[in-house]
């Protein structure tokens, strides 16, 4: 099934409960309400629903009366509600004609409410004969609501003009779809009008579509075709898709996880209801837990304990195991299109099945702080000073991608890991989680959770060497030197050995020299300790090649991480023996 056909499969659901719009009606953000008496003036002053600390006002959800995006300076007002620029013609915007829009809004009303009888919109249709732009001024109204969405509402009554009855039949009566004529829809097969612009997707900065087609360029032309003809979409289904995907996409939804650049939305298709909402629910735990979410983590708790030890879904929860379809959409803006980073499509199973490999993959001794942490927390490592905005680009969605599937990594994240490494020397646990996972599913190398002394991998032995001589220099010097030689060395030593090895060999025994004369017993072990590593590299090799390829600098840092640890292990056991 294609991204839009699934989509249109689940809001016909959610419409169907009530959670979306109908067709003409959308889901917008409104700021302010003016309240009307009977003879159509503005009761005190238009108020804001809700407003920050600082006083900026707060949207609210409404579904209003929406015929599709607008733009250019020509644009058609909306039936009901507006931005102040229509609704009362003024602006804050320069050289933006605002006297034109609500021109345009005036005439739009007191013609579609010529033979309105229901009290709000007689009120309403009062109001906008005598409004002059002029009085908004006069009348000191706040200038908060300059270019914020604005609806109406009667005095006395609960519900807001567009929400009437007779509002509704006469916009189902003045709405005229924006259509080129009929034709076969490529969702539904089916013959119907089609749509000549989708609605946009406004949840971005900048609201963008996924479907669209340069006007007048023969570039988007094909055997005549031109604009929507190329991929022609039921109005409808245009309508359905964006709904629901402008849903999805809300902060608040339960729906989205930011990862990367992608604004991932996640939905399940069941018949069993209760079956889907379950699966999303731990899917969003799969990709970014909260712990801090107590009432959740209560809820589903003990299945993710069981999922993530590697227990078969049937076990756990045999609904959820073929009964359940399961879709992840990625999205990042793309000037005035969306790209679609990445799609998944495929049984919720399947999916658990891929995330329990992932954790496999992952798991690493010493662990993280946290033992599961979010993915944007791993993206954050490859990045430069750690940060979100920094993550290379589309690097989030292909790992995104690969998680989902269980295909390989993107070799890109292992250059990032190693370069980011080299860059500030922080050998962490998330970053050699990295490395661990990528030598196992890409490289098929047999990488070990903790240190494994038998590991005869050259790689994964000059990293433990590394990390040694790193212990010996501590304890002849202490910790407060300026530069460590992992400081200094690491990125070298990483990936041409023989550059640096031979000078740090002399300096090692330089230390160990110095350990020798406060503590005789640590400096035999730590010679133990370099002559063990050194015995187990290849006698008919080079213990110190000239370079390293990626897959055994991964080793290295796996090495390094492994024995440097086993040393904190052990002084940590020691300290806690003479308590």
């Amino acid at each position: 099934m294609s991204i839009l056909a699934s989509l249109v499969r689940a809001y016909d659901r959610l419409e169907a409960r009530g959670e979306l719009p109908p067709f003409g009606y959308a889901s917008q953000g409104i700021h302010f309400c003016i309240s009307l008496n009977l003879q159509g003036e503005i009761v005190d002053e238009p108020f804001a629903f809700e407003s920050e600390k600082k006083g900026k006002p707060i949207p609210r959800m409404m579904d209003v009366p929406y015929f599709g995006g607008r733009s250019g300076s020509s644009a058609p007002p909306y039936f009901l509600w507006d931005n102040s620029a229509y609704v009362l013609g003024v602006t804050a915007k320069e050289n933006f004609d605002a006297g034109r829009r609500f021109e345009a809004f005036q005439q739009l009303h007191l013609e579609a409410l010529a033979g309105a009888v229901a009290p709000s919109l007689l009120a309403l249709r009062k109001f906008l004969q005598d409004w002059a732009p002029e009085k908004f001024a006069e009348r000191a109204y706040p200038q908060d609501i300059l270019d914020r969405n604005v609806v109406f509402r009667l005095m006395g009554e609960h519900e807001f003009v567009h929400e009437h009855e007779e509002a509704k039949s006469i916009w189902n009566k003045i709405y005229i779809p924006d259509v080129i004529g009929e034709g076969v829809c490529l969702i539904t097969g089916l013959r119907q009008p089609i749509a000549r612009l989708h609605p946009p997707i406004k949840t971005f900065d900048n609201p963008a579509r996924i479907v669209s087609f340069d006007k007048n360029n023969d570039a988007f032309s094909s055997y005549e075709h031109v604009q929507a003809e190329n991929a022609p979409t039921g109005i409808r289904v245009a309508f359905a898709y964006t709904a629901v995907l402008n849903r999805f996409l809300e902060h608040d939804s339960n729906h989205r996880i930011q990862i990367g650049d992608a604004s991932t939305v996640f939905w399940a298709d069941a018949e069993n209801i209760e079956a889907a909402e379950q699966a999303e629910s731990l899917f969003s735990f799969y990709i970014d837990p909260k712990a801090d979410d107590e009432e959740a983590t209560k809820k589903i708790g003990i299945q993710l304990a069981r999922i993530r030890k590697g227990e078969h879904l049937t076990e756990i929860e045999p609904k959820l195991e073929k009964g359940v379809k399961f879709y992840v959409l990625g999205l990042a803006p793309n000037a005035a299109r969306l790209s679609i980073r990445f799609f998944y499509e495929g049984s919720f199973g399947e999916l658990t099945r891929n995330y329990q490999r992932f954790i496999e993959d992952m798991h690493i001794e010493p662990p993280p702080r946290d033992a599961y942490p979010p993915l944007w927390r791993y993206l954050r490592e490859t990045a430069v000073l750690g940060k979100s905005e920094n993550v290379p680009p589309n690097l989030a969605g292909e790992w995104m991608r690969s998680i989902l599937t269980g295909k390989l990594y993107p070799q890109t994240l292992l250059s990032a890991v190693i370069t980011r490494i080299r860059a500030d020397g922080d050998v962490n646990a998330l970053r050699v989680s990295i490395l661990k996972a990528l030598l196992i599913r890409n490289f098929k190398t047999e990488a070990p959770v903790a240190l494994d002394p038998d590991n005869k991998n050259k790689g994964y032995l000059l990293g433990r060497l590394f990390a040694a001589y790193e212990q010996a220099q501590t304890a002849a010097l202490g910790t407060k030197v300026n530069a460590t030689i992992k400081d200094k060395f690491y990125g070298s030593a990483s990936a041409q050995p023989r550059k640096v090895f031979a000078l740090l060999e002399s300096g090692s025994a330089n230390h160990l020299s110095k350990v020798g004369k406060q503590s005789v017993g640590r400096r035999i072990n730590l010679e133990k300790l370099i002559g063990g590593i050194m015995d187990s590299m290849d006698p008919e090799a080079d213990p110190f090649p000239a370079s390293l390829n990626a897959e055994e600098q991964a080793l290295f840092g796996l090495g390094y991480y492994h024995q440097r640890n086993e040393f904190f292990k052990k002084s940590t056991e020691t300290a806690e023996a003479t308590q």
